[in-house]
């Protein structure tokens, strides 16, 4: 192939130019991503040689080499791993098949613009060559491919990249960064390098290689020799006592997996004997990652088999509420040839899933049960970037549902934030039998509803659960250590034994007084209310709406329209406040039908739900006024 110019696709032009322009904040991040890929691809070949040893060549050490050139100021990350063809490169160097690629701009373009790096979260790590070089060239050739069929890549960085045909007599890639004169004396420095590589590269299963360098009295400065050494650990930090690593080095090496710059909340690192053999490294973020809520996205722990890469995102190996959870798993058992397919009927992978979501468990509970202030805070900030995705699990994972059900956290109408169901059960009043609780679009909503009046007048604590899968939750969690969880907006209230003789007397009594009104009611709001009674749960307000027990809740019926889902057209229930001015009025006003109907709007507005003939709400009220 002679030298062809191809143009880059449209997300890498956006993506070059915000490199190249916006990109200037920690710009050593270049060298963590392109040594992080390089490792990739030694891992990608070592995989790949289990069932091709011949892939291997004549180099079985795979290793990554990193060296410069002063006088040419190239700097070259060189490694001898899968390598690429001519159609892999352009595949992979011109064109960006990751789904965050329009998230990763917007970030760029927006407050975090200068911050290098956002880079590495979204899969376009090479370009971030360009944050320090004005034009790079890459040179490789696939493992088991001829030497002449080795490809050139080579770009500016604008909107086109050169490729053709060389060869290449050994396998892997090199990586040439011609750097602009402004970052020459930043990164042609050995030891400037060696602290990067460090900082970023220890954990690394594979050496990365320097020049040693050695002083040079005639020309009083450090000149390279022609022996080569390794500048990181090159030991997996899973492989290595626990004893023997420290605090930064764990966060060093989150920081490393995840993109993330801040210290993870939590890590667990430990060994499995028994049945199954594996080690695990699991870290629990400070911060929600922006796809947080992308169920089909793959989890986010690593799988090795005896130390080999096998495969990133290993969902099998972490349940889909965990899906936050970053990390490391290395199986002592598990075939080296494992697929994606094969994982999900594994019984050791099942055996390493269940112990990884109980070891997760643990260290939240140890968060969250923990008499330490510091503990309690990182449990409450855990709760509010996860809670949501954590209340998943309750319906899918039956087998940890009672030690889900503890970690819980909601509002109420006590506390705004942080009420547990212990906490709940430990207030109860005299005589209380059930959680009460009531669902909403939000804490506002929830806290101002009707339905809320007379348990507010009692006293009675009412969990106020305004998260979307609350009402799916619910569908799964019926009751906690004994006591039944109910719902303020189904169903009659019945408060038991905090309901005392005389208010029951009193409330039978206005419900057989009001009779008359409540037929004329009825018919007047045939097709609109199920049904219409009178309610002792009403304090100020003149009505509300409730459902059946077994019904779908108006709540969740309203986001399952909002998501364009069919929803069951169950008519509710008016709960009538026979003490209230409005409702008195009433009886023998001319207005009847009109009233009744103001009424039940109010309720549905009440209730957080829209009207189906605001025109004709806004008219009634109106003549009303006007009278």
């Amino acid at each position: 192939m002679s030298k062809q110019t191809h143009s880059f696709q449209a997300e890498v032009k956006q993506i070059l130019h915000l490199v190249t322009h916006s990109l200037y904040s920690n710009k050593e991040i270049f060298l963590r991503e392109l040594v992080s890929n390089a490792s990739d691809a030694c891992d990608k070949l070592r995989f790949e040689a289990l069932n091709n040893a011949a892939l291997f060549e004549d180099a079985p050490n795979l290793e990554v080499r990193v060296f410069f050139d002063k006088d040419a100021k190239t700097l070259t990350i060189r490694d001898n791993g899968i390598g690429m063809s001519a159609e892999e490169a352009a595949a992979n160097l011109g064109t960006i098949a990751k789904s965050g690629t329009r998230e990763f701009m917007a970030k760029l373009e927006g407050d975090q613009k200068k911050d290098a790096n956002l880079i590495g979260q979204f899969g376009v790590g090479f370009y971030s060559g360009f944050i320090v070089a004005d034009r790079i060239t890459v040179e490789t050739r696939r493992a088991g491919l001829p030497a002449d069929q080795g490809v050139r890549w080579s770009s500016e960085g604008t909107g086109e990249y050169e490729l053709e045909t060389i060869t290449k007599p050994t396998r892997g890639t090199d990586i040439v960064l011609h750097l602009r004169d402004e970052e020459a004396s930043d990164f042609l420095s050995t030891w400037k390098l060696k602290s990067i590589i460090s900082k970023y590269s220890d954990h690394l299963n594979l050496p990365v290689l320097m020049e040693k360098e050695t002083w040079d009295a005639e020309k009083s400065e450090q000149v390279k020799t022609d022996e080569w050494e390794t500048v990181n650990k090159a030991a997996a930090i899973w492989t290595r006592s626990k004893s023997d690593i420290t605090d930064s080095e764990y966060q060093d090496f989150y920081k490393q997996i995840s993109y993330d710059q801040a210290a993870p909340l939590a890590y667990t690192h430990n060994r499995v004997e028994g049945r199954s053999e594996y080690t695990q490294l699991l870290f629990i973020p400070a911060k929600a990652p922006f796809d947080l809520w992308n169920r089909d996205k793959r989890g986010g722990v690593k799988l090795y088999v005896k130390r080999v890469f096998i495969m990133d995102d290993a969902e099998a190996l972490m349940p889909t509420y965990m899906r936050f959870v970053k990390g490391v798993i290395d199986s002592a058992d598990l075939p080296l040839n494992v697929s994606r397919e094969l994982l999900q009927e594994s019984r050791d992978v099942k055996a390493i899933r269940e112990g990884s979501t109980k070891r997760v468990l643990s260290m939240l509970e140890g968060l969250a049960n923990s008499e330490e202030a510091a503990d309690k805070e990182k449990y409450a900030s855990f709760w509010k970037e996860f809670g949501a995705v954590m209340k998943e699990g309750v319906g899918e994972d039956h087998t940890n549902q009672e030690r889900l059900a503890k970690l819980l956290r909601f509002a109420s109408t006590h506390a705004d934030e942080g009420v547990s169901f212990a906490d709940y059960v430990s207030r109860m009043k005299e005589g209380q039998d059930a959680i009460y609780y009531i669902t909403a679009d939000s804490l506002q909503g929830a806290k101002t509803s009707p339905q809320l009046e007379i348990f507010k007048k009692k006293g009675i604590e009412v969990l106020l659960l305004t998260d979307r899968v609350d009402e799916w939750m619910l569908s799964h969690l019926y009751e906690f250590e004994g006591h039944s969880l109910q719902s303020v907006a189904k169903g009659a209230v019945d408060l038991g034994k905090l309901q005392d003789e005389e208010e029951k007397k009193k409330a039978e009594e206005a419900a057989e007084a009001f009779k008359p009104v409540l037929e004329r009611l009825k018919d007047s709001l045939k097709e609109r209310a199920k049904d219409v009674r009178v309610t002792t749960r009403l304090v100020d307000s003149p009505a509300c709406l409730v459902v059946e027990d077994g019904d779908m809740s108006a709540h969740l019926a309203r986001m399952l329209k909002q998501a364009g889902q069919a929803a069951p057209n169950a008519k509710p229930i008016l709960e009538i406040n026979a003490e209230h001015a409005l409702v008195k009025k009433l009886e023998g006003d001319a207005r009847f039908d009109d009233l009744a109907q103001i009424l039940f709007d109010q309720a549905v507005l009440a209730d957080g739900g829209q009207l189906e003939d605001p025109a004709a709400y806004v008219r009634r009220i109106n003549a009303l006024l006007t009278a």
